[in-house]
């Protein structure tokens, strides 16, 4: 049933994905936004510790990047390894890249999904809760369903406004 659920979910973001076109993945939908930005060390992202007031609307490449950054540690997670740090998550700074990306990690999330057995989706969840609230990896892997379900309905939020044409009031307004 987690991987339907998984499978279901990555065939709406494949629909959207396959219909971006470059100049989607940085239009920004508003005056403030949160994007990814070129630095000396690859596309960086937007980011405040705590919540702004008001939150900044994502635009397609800070979305993506926030998939790939909680995957990337949700597969740490799940694979025994240290979690990388944020900062160590790069955009790959356009959207074909980034489309292989996204789509890399869906190959090897479905490969840790292949690998558990019953037993295992009832150990402790290594992520993204502490450990005193007692959930499991089957919680994980429902989340991580759950959290791409929330970013693929941004991402097509935020392809079928910039579809319509109309102004956005954004920098990357048409």
């Amino acid at each position: 049933m987690l991987r339907w659920q998984f499978e279901l979910t990555w065939s709406l973001l494949e629909l959207h994905l396959d219909a971006l076109e470059p100049a989607d993945v940085l239009w920004e939908p508003a005056a403030h936004v949160w994007t990814v930005r070129p630095g000396d060390d690859g596309w960086i992202p937007d980011w405040a510790d705590a919540e702004p007031d008001p939150i900044p609307v994502p635009t397609i490449g800070w979305v993506t990047w926030h998939i790939g950054w909680w995957w990337s540690v949700a597969l740490d997670h799940a694979q025994g390894r240290p979690p990388r740090d944020r900062m160590q998550i790069r955009w790959p700074g356009d959207l074909a890249s980034t489309v292989a990306w996204l789509r890399a990690l869906r190959v090897e999330w479905l490969s840790v999904l292949d690998g558990l057995t019953d037993a295992d989706l009832d150990d402790p969840a290594p992520f993204p809760w502490p450990p005193e609230q007692g959930l499991r990896v089957a919680h994980m892997i429902a989340w991580v369903t759950v959290e791409l379900t929330k970013n693929v309905s941004e991402i097509g939020q935020l392809r079928l406004v910039r579809a319509t044409g109309q102004p956005s009031g954004g920098r990357g307004a048409t």
